[in-house]
């Protein structure tokens, strides 16, 4: 038998008893609840099962209490799906990746915002429809980006690198329309509902004899290429030309009378 060279250790190891551990595992304290470990549950149970499966009872059930309790955290069922937006959005301050400073440009800044954005929603692609369809604070702060700090921080590092006011509000509409719609494409390219008319469950490949697309010879014969994933290529590419775009609105507002 392996010896316990542990701290005070001073013999062969003793046999556990099994009962010993049962006891020690009842009196173990449960960790209390708070909001975040109830929005963080609620997150995890909308990855595993679906935003459709998620209820008061059955997150409770998740975290091992009755569904009453909690109540003591969140107000109900949008108050939850609210909290669970605004957490998954607060996570990117912490992805060290993503600056809340245009510390080596603004396209720098746009760029890292977009990647860190797009982590999330590949992160959490079933609760990504949540985050484009929840109805924001205010009415001027559009999905993704659902966040006033985030929002501010946009404005800052765009009109501080002289875009002017209204191009930078202009940017702001541009790159969140860009975002939201590659996005939600994106996932929805993974099976995931992103209205309550799509079937998750529903098979969108071609029969496999094929005579459902006997009529589109140009699309059967390019079917294998339309298939293929380019999401990550297209983002690039899309993102690209996106912050062109912006480049020559920064040099329009940089002309005094040019429109915008």
């Amino acid at each position: 038998m392996a010896e316990d060279t542990g701290p005070g250790a001073d013999g062969p190891t003793q046999p556990i008893c099994a009962g010993a551990v049962r006891a020690s595992l009842t009196r173990t304290v449960r960790t209390p609840l708070d909001r975040r470990r109830v929005l963080t549950a609620a997150i995890g149970y909308i990855d595993e099962h679906g935003l459709d499966a998620l209820t008061m009872r059955r997150l409770g059930a998740h975290l091992g209490v009755e569904g009453m309790a909690l109540y003591r955290h969140v107000t109900g069922r949008e108050d939850l799906l609210d909290g669970v937006v605004e957490l998954v959005i607060d996570a990117l301050y912490g992805d060290p990746d993503v600056y809340l400073t245009p510390e080596y440009g603004w396209q720098d800044y746009l760029q890292r915002l977009a990647h860190g954005v797009r982590r999330m929603a590949i992160a959490h692609p079933e609760v990504f429809p949540l985050v484009a369809t929840r109805p924001p604070a205010a009415p001027w702060v559009r999905p993704p980006l659902r966040s006033l700090r985030w929002l501010d921080s946009f404005l800052d590092a765009l009109t501080s690198h002289g875009f002017s006011d209204e191009a930078a509000v202009a940017a702001y509409r541009a790159y969140t329309s860009f975002l939201l719609g590659h996005l939600l494409l994106e996932v929805s390219q993974r099976g995931v509902p992103i209205s309550p008319l799509d079937d998750a469950d529903a098979d969108a490949s071609p029969p496999a004899d094929g005579r459902s697309l006997a009529e589109f010879p140009h699309v059967r014969r390019l079917a294998h290429l339309l298939a293929e994933d380019e999401s990550a290529t297209e983002f690039e590419e899309s993102l690209e030309n996106l912050l062109e775009r912006l480049a020559r609105m920064l040099r329009e507002s940089e002309r005094p009378g040019s429109p915008v």
